[in-house]
């Protein structure tokens, strides 16, 4: 083990980007309930001891917000015993498995084509406002289930970055956590021993040349443009958070306080 991270956070060998969104600030002085809600990339690839390990959070659901494109290419889920899986498919920032294709098989010239300059930011600024608007109808189904009953909980995507990110934010926005404080969670996905990783066709160094890399950083990093983007698109269309959980999502002010409950200190 080369990485260093607090005893609090384990290394898990086979999950990236894990942990508990626990000990975040609310604007009314009170914090997010450590062990009741995580984050984390896919879980296809979890080892035996991960698995052992993430058993013992008491999980109640695990919110997986991959499409069917990710699953085959990763794989399902590991199963864990008592825990239910709520599969709720997001849009892909990176539209699919096509695109997914390129970014792993593409010559040169493609990749400068589709990501030059700002394309590559621009798409993913895009998609996250598209998150936010075509995609209310999951996000209330997931505020709705926390309320209820389904915490522990915790929530991933593909690498735990984008479409987690934002379901992670939305959350934390309905209970009251300061929006600096979501931010500075989000970006946590860029340590080294957190982000997912790039995985191109050949072994030959020029699959990962250093324009490479950087003509595919705008995918694999979290960048807090990407989460504003989010946030201005709530005020834009709603008016404001409120507005946004009560008439985007359906979020009733009582439901907002049976999650302030089952999430807060």
């Amino acid at each position: 083990m080369t990485q260093q991270i607090p005893s609090t956070e384990p290394e898990l060998s086979g999950v990236r980007n894990f942990r508990d969104v626990g000990g975040l600030p609310t604007a009314d002085g009170r914090r997010v309930r450590h062990g009741v809600l995580f984050r984390s990339g896919h879980l296809a690839h979890a080892t035996d001891e991960d698995a052992v390990f993430l058993a013992s959070l008491g999980l109640h659901t695990i919110f997986d917000f991959r499409n069917a494109s990710d699953q085959k290419l990763e794989g399902p889920d590991v199963e864990l015993p008592g825990v239910r899986n709520v599969n709720l498919p997001l849009s892909d920032p990176a539209d699919g498995s096509e695109f997914w294709k390129m970014v792993r098989d593409g010559e040169m010239d493609q990749l400068r084509e589709i990501l030059g300059g700002d394309k590559g930011a621009n798409r993913m600024i895009a998609s996250y406002r598209t998150i936010v608007t075509e995609r209310t109808a999951e996000h209330s189904q997931v505020l709705h289930a926390l309320a209820q009953d389904s915490v522990p909980a915790l929530m991933h995507c593909a690498a735990g970055k984008d479409r987690a990110g934002l379901s992670i934010a939305v959350t934390l926005l309905a209970v009251g956590v300061e929006r600096e404080a979501i931010v500075a969670d989000y970006l946590e996905s860029n340590a080294k021993h957190r982000r997912y990783k790039v995985r191109r066709s050949g072994s030959a160094a020029s699959a990962y040349s250093p324009e490479v890399m950087e003509l595919l950083s705008p995918l694999f990093d979290a960048r807090a443009e990407y989460l504003t983007a989010a946030f201005e698109t709530v005020e834009e269309t709603w008016g404001g958070v409120d507005a946004y959980l009560e008439q985007g999502l359906g979020i009733t002010p009582e439901t907002r306080e049976l999650l302030r409950e089952r999430l807060l200190d």
